[in-house]
């Protein structure tokens, strides 16, 4: 049993299992080398030799305990035909949403024009650096995903006036989002992901009142299926307002927590398994800072089963030598 599945299903408190969010990426030199030869970062994510590679790299590089494949949250909106675009310095646009040709879409077609990044799951898991290592797949969640949708960029200014006005469209939308997700998750699985995390990334954007309706069902709908089909399924919700109501109504196996949140309230109030939380800002301080910090976390959930991630994305700025440390220093533990 890999060291993730042995905190996930048998709560085991004796080790901490490390992997880092965004551990496949911009920090490292070897990313950015094949990063300059292929600006387009959708035809990135759908080339699947340059993909596998990319998550390979930081299994080659550190002592991590699961490699987490390269690819994006909006890999869905993709293969759904809404055309998705990164802009340098700016992030994704998407085109305006038509609900209509998205309903003609057929799963057939879904799989086909998104196919490469379950080769790529396949071509990882049955690679030999990962024995005894967890590829972990993964998908943003419904709300998140209505966000870029419907927003059609990313929300960092908040969302548009009048995201909220038709109703009918983003009821239909979460339908199309749900069938997909799970069409999505499944292929990911079929093909080797043996843990699959759920993206949030939004959360944080609503109020306590809409969570009902737009977190807590619709990911509840995610989460069961993932469990259906006998994968462990973390959940990152970040920002949201009470991981504690999170965790209780919607049941994920492991709770991935932000660096906002206290950590010793979330140990005492939280049965489940517990993933990240380190703000990723220290790994850009020094090692005694690091260890410092790191080793406040390892104490705190020391009773508590936990994997040891971040509160958000590895930094780009973050030297390869500053994670090798915290590698180190959660594994000395």
């Amino acid at each position: 049993m890999t060291p993730l599945h042995q905190v996930i299903l048998k709560k085991n408190t004796n080790i901490n299992p490390i992997w880092i969010m965004r551990q496949a990426g911009r920090y490292l030199p070897e990313f950015r080398e094949i990063r300059k030869e292929n600006p387009d970062f959708i035809k990135l994510c759908l080339n699947e030799k340059l993909s596998s590679e990319i998550t390979l790299q930081p299994i080659k590089r550190f002592n991590l305990d699961a490699a987490i494949i390269f690819s994006d949250i909006l890999m869905l909106p993709y293969g759904l035909n809404q055309k998705v675009e990164f802009k340098k310095n700016f992030g994704p646009v998407l085109e305006e949403l038509q609900l209509n040709e998205i309903l003609k879409i057929s799963e057939e077609k879904f799989i086909k024009k998104i196919d490469p990044v379950y080769k790529s799951i396949r071509s990882v898991s049955s690679n030999s650096l990962v024995k005894n290592k967890d590829t972990i797949g993964f998908v943003g969640a419904p709300w998140t995903l209505l966000v870029y949708m419907i927003n059609l960029q990313s929300p960092k200014k908040g969302l548009k006036e009048n995201f909220f006005k038709d109703d009918n469209l983003i009821k239909s939308a979460l339908k199309v989002i749900d069938k997909f997700l799970k069409i999505h998750i499944k292929n990911q699985i079929q093909n080797g992901a043996s843990v699959i995390q759920i993206f949030d990334s939004w959360a944080g954007l609503l109020e306590e009142k809409d969570y009902q309706s737009y977190i807590y069902e619709p990911t509840t709908s995610i989460i069961n299926f993932v469990k259906s089909l006998k994968i462990p399924v973390i959940c990152f919700p970040r920002q949201i307002k009470n991981y504690q109501k999170f965790c209780e109504i919607v049941k994920p196996d492991v709770v991935n927590i932000d660096y906002d949140v206290d950590p010793l309230t979330i140990s005492k109030t939280i049965k489940i398994p517990v993933q990240g939380g380190l703000d990723p800002k220290i790994l850009l301080s020094n090692k005694e800072t690091l260890e410092k910090e790191a080793i406040k976390y390892l104490d705190i959930f020391k009773d508590h089963p936990y994997i040891f991630n971040l509160g958000h994305g590895i930094l780009p700025e973050t030297k390869p030598e500053m994670l090798e440390h915290l590698v180190k220093i959660v594994k000395n533990y």
